[in-house]
């Protein structure tokens, strides 16, 4: 068995009607987990199915409705953890009509927040190696991913800011462009500054760390050839959040929508000064998402002091040899479930997985 020194992890897993599996239970080694099979069998749904009951939202960004079995009403998750040698049960029920259900020790909870001090996870697939690449909003996802998963207060917040950002938007449709009474929209704008505000300035103090631990990951990565830099563009600082929303009301009314706030914020990746997204080659972008995932656990553990649950989803063939190597490295001591579409040279002698299982058309053989 490998040596594991994580204090989380997950014990088991039963699904039924999720995705393409009827149903199915497995038993997880606290060490490495390995699905292996074609592709389109099921091995990524087995990933989500874990990131959702750990999370309460897909990884894929899914509705309900589309992950419970097609012909299906509902569908059912259970998941077991230890955590610092207690026991945890999650219920996750799905129902194609009505809300998620979610339970803690038969318990219902109503807050994603309520799971963050029994579970921790981490995802990483080969789209986020397009971190760099991609458009601003893959990068504020990964800020706010991993921001949620340390702090119950920001996820709070985020949740409150989108819903501000949905009922002004909801008002700005309403009111015809040279409306008279604004009052509504006042008291929606004083609420977006407030949460917006929090956003920013808890994102800033993270940035600092980031900053830190992906720098140190990918010197490494790179044999101390590259220097990585993050910077945090901010849409709007937050001590002009609520002057620049005001003068942008007219912007606002005539597009129907809010211009301004954290929603469009950005951050920008350099190597030795260079702007990866422009300028970067591919393997350069790739490296540079890697340092940035990695980052992740590291955080992650200094935040709550074990180290999360890691969820690879056909990574290592996105990768040359060097990084997979740096990259299996740094699961030993983390749980880690990843999925692969076959047993290469790599997994056989490279990384020494605790258990196996063969995905064949939503089942395991």
């Amino acid at each position: 068995m490998t040596e594991v020194r994580s204090k989380l992890f997950v014990k088991s897993l039963s699904i039924k009607n999720f995705r393409n599996y009827e149903e199915i239970s497995l038993d997880l080694s606290p060490g490495t987990n390995l699905f292996y099979g074609r592709n389109a069998q099921g091995k990524t749904n087995l990933l989500e199915a874990v990131y959702l009951a750990g999370t309460t939202r897909s990884h894929r960004g899914a509705r309900d409705r589309e992950m419970i079995k097609m012909g299906e009403e509902e569908s059912h998750i259970r998941m077991e953890m230890d955590r610092f040698g207690n026991d945890y049960r999650i219920d996750v029920h799905l129902r194609k009509n009505h809300a998620k259900g979610i339970a803690i020790n038969g318990l219902a909870i109503r807050r994603a927040s309520e799971l963050l001090g029994i579970t921790g996870m981490v995802f990483f697939s080969p789209e986020d190696l397009m971190i760099i690449k991609n458009g601003p909003a893959e990068r504020r996802r990964f800020l706010d991913s991993l921001l949620c998963g340390i702090d119950p207060v920001y996820l709070d917040n985020l949740a409150r800011y989108r819903k501000c950002l949905l009922q002004r938007g909801k008002l700005l449709k309403e009111f015809p462009y040279d409306a008279g009474d604004l009052s509504m929209l006042d008291v929606w704008d004083a609420q977006t500054v407030d949460y917006g505000t929090r956003i920013i300035e808890r994102r800033r103090s993270l940035l600092e760390e980031l900053q830190r631990t992906a720098a140190g990951i990918h010197s490494a990565l790179t044999g101390k050839a590259e220097e990585l830099t993050l910077v945090y563009e901010e849409n709007v600082s937050a001590g002009d959040f609520a002057a620049k929303l005001r003068r942008m009301r007219d912007v606002d009314l005539k597009m129907k929508t809010t211009s301004v706030g954290p929603h469009r914020d950005d951050l920008n990746i350099k190597s030795n000064g260079i702007d990866l997204r422009a300028y970067g080659s591919q393997g350069q972008q790739r490296t540079a998402a890697l340092s940035l995932k990695l980052s992740e656990i590291d955080i992650y553990e200094k935040a709550r002091g074990d180290r999360p649950v890691l969820l690879l989803d056909d990574v290592f063939s996105e990768l040359d040899a060097d990084r997979q190597q740096y990259l299996i490295e740094s699961i030993k001591k983390t749980q880690t479930l990843l999925t692969c579409t076959g047993l290469d040279e790599l997994l056989e002698n490279r990384l020494k997985a605790d258990q196996m299982f063969h995905v064949v058309r939503g089942g395991i053989e």
